[in-house]
């Protein structure tokens, strides 16, 4: 959950006369970097005269919820946030967005005081209903068919808030049929930014003084499918390394099998793009894996696994996994268990199976109890800390390029920042921020390593000095 501040440099200070007149607005967001993304520019947009956005715990005269449909919990989320924005003040507009909204705009209705349920392909019209604030006595529904969409949404922020990293997003919708999942019905179907708008939208993050920008996408592996002529993330990728306007490029989540020999290359050579990838494998049982619509099978995720990491040594490779798939026996958990065991991996994302209402998983025999799930993933978990220290602690006494993202701790005078591998460093607070520096680990300790030594020019991968 995140709770996005206002921009300080783009909302000038108001005087007496100017507050009365103001209107507050707080936005909170929930679930993926798109919304977050989504969530930044609707803040940038709104900070102008007569708007000032202020934190969600603030009391404010409008709010808004950019929510998140993609398990149970997110839904239970979303509504104590909406619920929460409501008690602060009762005489508040509260317009609810993002997927759950989309996906449920009558469940959101029932709650009192909710003022705007605003759809995915509405969202953007947010800024405008603001500034044309008002509460009626029902609440105003404005969510389409999102099925039928086919424009991409701009929707970007230029400026990301107490961010030294930048999130722009590419690609947004999800044409895959997992059975398990929500998001196709709440994102609608694939579409892409043009390459020329990804570049520019890279140079203009950089412009802005970001060092790094990630891409992100709903279905990022599917990027320049509905282009025309159609594209392909490797090369647009390959064209924005080749500019130089920014030091680091990441990539969000990608399916197995659209990472391709060419962004395989592309990582092993480039100077710019991170060695990370974030690699969903969900289960590491065939029939499963078969049950889930995924269209690889447990050989075919190891094998590419090692592949990566033959080709580029260093890469961390994150993997989501769900526990509690329908008709997941312990035989095929222990099999998740030994595969992910096996695997090289520098991370991994839990989450324990939610009955989603509309999928075909919903209505599958063998659902597995409360209890259960709650074990396995509590088993998931303890081997991720595992994996998590395992892989950082390797690069002990190695130097490290790392992004130095926060001022120092005044209790230990240590600032954090990330490697281009997403191993979170903890440096000596005289390391400047927002600057990429050459470290060297001497330590593991409270979730990070601990680095000493910096400098400006480092002259590794993923630091371009």
């Amino acid at each position: 959950m995140t709770y996005t501040k206002r921009p300080p440099e783009q909302t000038p200070a108001a005087g007496p006369t100017e507050e009365r007149a103001t209107i507050r607005v707080a936005v909170a967001t929930l679930g993926c970097k798109v919304n977050q993304c989504e969530s930044a520019w609707i803040a940038e947009a709104l900070a102008s005269p007569g708007v000032t956005v202020v934190p969600f715990d603030q009391e404010a005269d409008c709010y808004i919820v950019n929510t998140c449909t993609v398990t149970q919990q997110s839904d239970t989320q979303s509504r104590q946030l909406i619920r929460r924005a409501v008690r602060r003040n009762p005489a508040a507009a509260v317009f609810v967005t993002g997927c759950y909204a989309q996906r449920a705009p009558a469940e959101i209705a029932r709650i009192p005081g909710v003022s705007v349920i605003a759809g995915t392909a509405e969202k953007e019209h947010l800024p405008d209903l603001v500034r044309q604030l008002s509460r009626g006595q029902e609440p105003r529904l404005l969510v389409g068919d999102i099925g039928t969409t086919r424009g991409f949404s701009r929707l970007g922020a230029t400026v990301f808030p107490d961010h030294t990293r930048a999130f722009l997003k590419v690609q947004d919708g999800c044409d895959a049929r997992c059975s398990y999942c929500i998001v196709p019905a709440a994102r609608g179907p694939s579409r892409s930014l043009p390459p020329e708008e990804v570049v520019q939208g890279i140079a203009a993050l950089a412009g802005k003084g970001y060092r790094e920008v990630v891409l992100t996408g709903i279905h990022l592996g599917a990027y320049g499918r509905d282009l025309a002529p159609p594209e392909h993330l490797a090369a647009v990728i390959r064209l924005c390394a080749e500019t130089g306007a920014v030091e680091r490029l990441r990539l969000s989540s990608i399916e197995p099998r659209e990472v391709t020999g060419e962004l395989i290359d592309l990582l092993a050579s480039s100077g710019v793009v991170c060695r990370h990838l974030h690699i969903p494998l969900q289960s590491g049982d065939n029939g499963i894996l078969a049950a889930m619509r995924r269209d690889y099978d447990a050989d075919f995720f190891r094998d590419l696994v090692r592949r990566l990491h033959d080709a580029i040594p260093g890469i961390a490779v994150g993997i989501d996994v769900l526990a509690g798939f329908p008709g997941e026996t312990e035989a095929a958990f222990a099999n998740t268990l030994r595969l992910v065991e096996e695997l090289p991996v520098a991370y991994l994302h839990v989450f324990p199976y939610s009955r989603r209402p509309g999928t075909p998983a919903a209505s599958l025999p063998g659902q597995v109890d409360a209890g259960e799930k709650k074990r396995r993933t509590a088993a998931l978990r303890l081997l991720a800390a595992e994996k998590r220290r395992a892989f950082a602690t390797q690069f002990i006494g190695e130097p490290l390029a790392v992004l130095v993202e926060g001022r120092a701790e005044a209790q230990t005078g240590l600032a954090l920042g990330f490697s281009d591998n997403y191993i979170p460093v903890a440096v000596h607070g005289d390391a400047p921020t927002n600057r990429v520096v050459r470290v060297t680990p001497v330590s593991w300790r409270d979730g990070r390593l601990v680095a000493a030594g910096t400098a400006d020019d480092c002259g590794l991968p993923g630091c371009a000095g």
